[in-house]
């Protein structure tokens, strides 16, 4: 199943890392070829000849310990990974990549390849829970790293709760479902909006909402992992653009539609992520309003519905919505399918406190024109992307069928 794959194993220091070794095994025995780097904290807790013996390869962890002369270990490395996977990651080695710190064999790989990086986190569950830890999880987020999270369960500081490294199975089995998914998307177009609009009302005041894009950028970066081409068309945000992704900065309702039809006929997947007002004053004062004694008002106007005109124009592409609701999710969200002629709709209740605008998790619910419903608890957006663009994608197989 893994025949021929390179995965880079990063093990750091904790009682978790027996489970690293059992993972090497089950890894090694699917048929992959599997090199390990141990922090000196790892070490303490297993001999590398543990890790040499079920990988059959040399173990590194002196970055100034060249076994080969010819090449720069870390470098090579690096540049060897299909895959890279940090397993046990404690609070320090999330820590460092988090801030660009490389200080050991570990870390100065991880900053050098351009591989995919899995982290499975172990630690206890106060530490997991800890605002620093969080901040810093929520940083690799946003820079690609894809974590898989920690079980529950009896942690060995005595305590119960999040915190348990995945068992080394259901570890290779998320390896082996990612290189049979791989590029499933390679050779197609898909098109990603993303975050709020702005309408001007003087040349110092717009209106617009609270939607940060974080989802639609997860979208656009688990369509590139996919191997599409993928364009990602943006309003007004704080975040940089994935790699891979051709990025496309917009302003205003008319700018995105504008930007998005521009695509849109040879586009194969449509993602509309992007929160877009669907009101603009009908005058843009070209000087700064002035206030005056009591009420003021400000006439407001329709915009484009982009969702509508694009099912209305619809000529093969696959239509994806987001509907942020407050209530009546479901109801709101089938009939959003039907009017708009969508392929799929993708709803949230915007109201949660842990999910929703500026959250970097989401909790969702998929409709598909087929009578697909498909509910997904509260997420990392990045990892919640990936499960949707692969539901999407097996939908689209089997209708192909």
């Amino acid at each position: 199943m893994l025949s021929n794959r390179k995965i880079l194993l990063c093990v750091s220091g904790g009682i978790a890392v027996y489970k690293a070794v059992a993972l090497v095994s089950k890894l090694s025995q699917a048929g992959a070829s599997v090199k390990v780097i141990m922090t000196e904290s790892a070490r303490q807790f297993v001999q590398p000849l543990s890790f040499q013996v079920m990988s059959r390869n040399d173990v590194f962890y002196d970055t100034f310990d060249e076994k080969d002369s010819s090449v720069i270990a870390h470098i090579d490395l690096a540049d060897w990974a299909d895959l890279v996977i940090v397993a046990p990651a404690t609070a320090n080695v999330i820590g460092k990549l988090a801030n660009g710190i490389g200080d050991d064999m570990v870390t100065t790989t991880l900053l050098a390849t351009t591989a995919p990086v899995w982290i499975a986190p172990a630690m206890n569950v106060h530490m997991y829970d800890h605002p620093a830890v969080k901040r810093n999880i929520s940083r690799l987020h946003e820079d690609g790293v894809r974590f898989i999270e920690p079980s529950e369960g009896f942690l060995a500081c005595g305590y119960v709760g999040k915190g348990r490294l995945e068992e080394p199975e259901k570890v290779a089995a998320l390896v082996a479902d990612f290189f049979q998914q791989s590029h499933k998307l390679k050779g197609k177009k898909v098109v990603v909006t993303a975050g709020p609009t702005r309408e001007r009302i003087d040349p110092v005041r717009f209106l617009t909402n609270f939607s940060s894009g974080k989802m639609g950028y997860a979208m656009a970066q688990a369509a590139a992992e996919q191997g599409a081409e993928t364009i990602l068309i943006s309003g007004p945000v704080s975040l940089p653009a994935p790699e891979g992704v051709t990025r496309i900065m917009v302003e205003s309702a008319e700018d995105m539609l504008n930007a998005v039809m521009a695509q849109y006929d040879d586009a194969d997947y449509v993602i509309k992520t992007a929160a877009v007002a669907d009101y603009r004053p009908q005058t843009i004062h070209s000087q700064k309003m002035k206030k005056q004694e009591g009420a003021s008002t400000i006439e407001l106007e329709r915009t484009v519905d982009i969702l509508q005109h694009l099912g209305n124009e619809k000529k093969g592409q696959v239509l994806i919505g987001f509907a942020a609701e407050t209530n009546n999710v479901a109801q709101y969200a089938k009939d959003k399918l039907a009017r708009k002629n969508a392929d799929y709709i993708i709803a949230n209740d915007v109201t949660e406190s842990e999910a929703g605008f500026n959250s970097d998790n989401n909790r969702v619910t998929i409709f598909g024109k087929n009578g697909l419903e498909q509910t997904f608890e509260l997420l990392p957006k990045q990892e919640l992307a990936r499960r949707l663009l692969q539901v999407i994608i097996e939908q689209e197989e089997n209708h192909d069928r």
